[in-house]
């Protein structure tokens, strides 16, 4: 009979995994400095740890690479996977920009480059490459992680779990490499991690009402590809917007702590057929 103990047993072989092979392209960026070291090879591999754990934990325990979520599941939570990233990442920039703590700005585009021809090239091309990359966390965080902790806790404990796990995952590369902005260190780390454990809820939502990893992936790589991508490029800095905008700023963690509520009360309940 399958008890919390042996959950535990699977999450921490996982974790241990996921925390030791990281270790290696931790090295390997933090001794360059920047995540675009390797030609950007090094910050793949790193975002591939976490799945790459999870298929060896799930191998080690069960055999087999079963019950990680691989079937695609319905289309309207792929949609909704796509287009909250965008919901939420547009309302906080909008926000921004109506108020002057940051201005809307085209410059920033490449050559020979229009609005429109940027916006249509990044919602279709930049996502599927964006979820190169991210598939490979998502396999781990959400196909793994958020099952388990689904079957010896609630939704929300685990939901804040997984959340806080995947921002502490991130934090080598902010505090010792150029994974943060402009705004002061402690900042940027307070308004990160509320925006990880709030987007947190949406993820765990996903993947435990879809049964697929494949939503939370795409949201993802949609939020990714939207925020690092798009908004950012469009938002020019006014003196104070590092404080605003970005992964690290107030108006994206304002945003998730939103997401978060929503998806909170959305969250599944003691026998509904969403608990693992």
């Amino acid at each position: 009979m399958e008890t919390n103990r042996d959950a535990l047993k699977r999450i921490a072989t996982y974790l241990g995994l996921t925390f030791a092979l990281s270790a290696i392209f931790y090295g390997l960026i933090l001794s360059a400095g920047t995540l675009t070291a390797g030609d950007g090879l090094y910050s793949l591999g790193l975002m591939w740890c976490p799945g790459v754990a999870a298929m060896a934990t799930t191998l080690i325990f069960q055999h087999s690479l079963k019950g990680l979520g691989w079937r695609l599941g319905k289309v309207r939570y792929l949609l909704l996977a796509y287009a909250l990233p965008l919901a939420y990442a547009a309302a906080a920039y909008v926000v921004v920009w109506l108020l002057g703590l940051g201005a809307f700005s085209a410059e920033g585009l490449p050559a020979g480059q229009g609005l429109p021809s940027f916006l249509a090239v990044n919602a279709t091309v930049g996502v599927v490459l964006s979820l190169l990359s991210a598939t490979g966390e998502e396999i781990g965080w959400r196909g793994f992680l958020v099952p388990e902790l689904a079957k010896i806790t609630s939704f929300t404990k685990m939901a804040l779990l997984s959340g806080a796990i995947w921002a502490v995952w991130h934090m080598p590369l902010i505090l010792f490499a150029d994974y943060h902005s402009g705004a002061p260190l402690w900042f940027a780390l307070t308004c990160f991690t509320a925006m990880i454990m709030g987007i947190s809820f949406a993820f765990a939502w996903l993947r435990l009402r879809s049964g697929s990893l494949w939503p939370a992936a795409l949201m993802h790589a949609s939020h990714n590809l939207f925020i690092q991508q798009v908004f950012d490029p469009l938002t020019q800095n006014t003196g104070i917007t590092p404080y605003f905008t970005g992964e690290f700023g107030a108006a994206l963690a304002i945003a998730a702590i939103v997401v978060a509520y929503i998806f909170w009360r959305l969250r599944p309940t003691e026998g509904s057929p969403d608990r693992v």
